[in-house]
C-alpha cells in the first residue's frame, strides 16, 4: 500500500507557528512517528508553499497511490485549481485540518476541496493524519 501526505503553505512552520493552535511538534517529527507506527505501508511526505507544486504532486501520484492525505492549508479556502486536480485523479483524497477551521475566521469555513475529497478530518490536531491513515488501511 502506498500513501502520501501532502501539506500546503505554512505547514513547514509547525512547531514554531502559533503553537497554541498547531502544537509544538514539527511535522517532520510527527511523520517519523507515523512511519514507525505504519511500517508495513509505503508512506511518503511532501510539503510546499507553492500551489502549482501541490497540483503537480497530486498529478504525479494520483493514479498510482492508494490514498492521498491532504492538508492544503489556506489553499483549501481559495484554490479551485487544487480541487480540479483532485477531481482529475483516481486516487482518493482525504482532507485534513489540524485546527477546527469552523471555530476560526469566517473565510476558513468554506472549503473548495471538500466536495471532491472522500472524507474530511477537522480539528483533531496532528492525530487527524493518523486517523486518516487508520481509515485508509481499514478500508483497503
Amino acid at each position: 500500500m502506498k500513501v502520501i501526505i501532502i501539506n500546503g503553505p505554512n505547514l513547514n512552520l509547525l512547531g514554531k507557528r502559533e503553537p497554541s493552535i498547531y502544537g509544538s511538534h514539527t511535522f517532520e517529527e510527527y511523520f517519523e512517528e507515523l512511519k514507525q507506527k505504519y511500517e508495513h505501508i509505503h508512506l511518503e511526505y511532501f510539503q510546499s508553499n507553492i500551489e502549482g507544486e501541490l497540483i503537480n504532486k497530486i498529478h504525479e501520484v494520483g493514479f498510482d497511490y492508494d490514498a492521498i492525505i491532504l492538508n492544503a492549508g489556506a489553499y483549501t479556502h481559495t484554490s479551485i485549481a487544487i480541487a480540479d486536480a483532485i477531481a482529475a485523479v483516481k486516487t482518493p483524497v482525504y482532507e485534513v485540518h489540524i485546527s477546527n477551521v469552523y471555530a476560526r475566521e469566517e473565510f476558513r469555513h468554506k472549503s473548495h476541496l471538500s466536495r471532491v475529497c472522500k472524507g474530511i478530518l477537522v480539528g483533531l490536531g496532528l492525530q487527524g493524519y493518523d486517523l486518516a491513515l487508520h481509515y485508509v488501511i481499514d478500508t483497503k
